[in-house]
């Protein structure tokens, strides 16, 4: 970010559980977690203020894990607590690099967590802290996804920051259609009519009704999320 500034004032940046596995599937690969979390660090130092939703699927996915085997809300709590183990280290990671941070959760944690509070958040982002946002929205059926666009909206952030373990929108599945292209740019209609599953449609129609763009993009490279405050040119475009 030497010889760019950045672009966007603050962020609401969505992390996949499975990207925190790497290629070990479960659990955590620590040498992707402290990239990560250098990326999240090189932001900071530039003034970009970091809200942080992570997902669970590193250990626990609701519905798909519970196999029918759980009901449904009890799963769907089970992936909500897993978010916290991610919360968990990805703090820790951030404070060995000298970021200031704090876990706010949907649920009261109380011996980990502060209570989920809007204006709180916005003080502590203010002050140069990473907010890590748990247990997604506190309520069943709802995804981490859907979590992060509200977060977004209520924390005022300018742009969503979605990195998954996939680099965009394409017009095909790449890995079946050889011609399949990748899309720079697409609106909120075009995944909502194709049912794309770049994000859950609950989470692209709230960011719609709030006007968020949503940049995808791949967590391969953590140096993603630094070229994607700073306006360059990757991933998809959602808005």
């Amino acid at each position: 970010m030497a010889n760019k500034a950045p672009v966007y004032k603050r962020a609401l940046l969505k992390i996949s559980g499975e990207a925190l596995a790497g290629g070990k599937k479960n659990g955590f690969d620590f040498s992707v977690v402290r990239r990560v979390c250098e990326a999240i660090k090189t932001c900071v130092d530039h003034g970009v203020e970091i809200g942080l939703v992570v997902g669970a699927g590193n250990f626990w996915r609701g519905v798909k894990d519970g196999e029918g085997k759980i009901e449904r809300s009890r799963a769907d709590y089970m992936g909500m607590m897993a978010t916290v183990i991610n919360c968990i280290a990805l703090s820790d990671m951030l404070e060995q690099l000298g970021v200031p941070s704090r876990i706010q959760t949907a649920l009261s944690i109380s011996a980990v967590s502060e209570p989920y509070d809007r204006q709180k958040a916005d003080s502590h982002l203010k002050k140069g802290r990473v907010v890590l946002f748990g247990c997604g929205t506190g309520h069943p059926y709802f995804s981490t996804d859907t979590a992060a666009v509200l977060r977004a909206a209520e924390v005022g952030a300018d742009i969503i920051l979605l990195a998954k373990n996939v680099d965009g929108v394409y017009t095909a599945d790449p890995k079946l259609d050889p011609d399949a292209k990748k899309l720079d740019s697409i609106s909120y209609s075009y995944v909502l009519d194709r049912q794309l599953n770049a994000m859950d449609l609950t989470a692209t129609s709230l960011a719609m009704e709030n006007n968020i763009p949503v940049l995808l993009f791949a967590l391969s490279d953590p140096e993603n999320i630094v070229r994607a405050v700073t306006g360059e040119n990757i991933g998809t475009r959602v808005g």
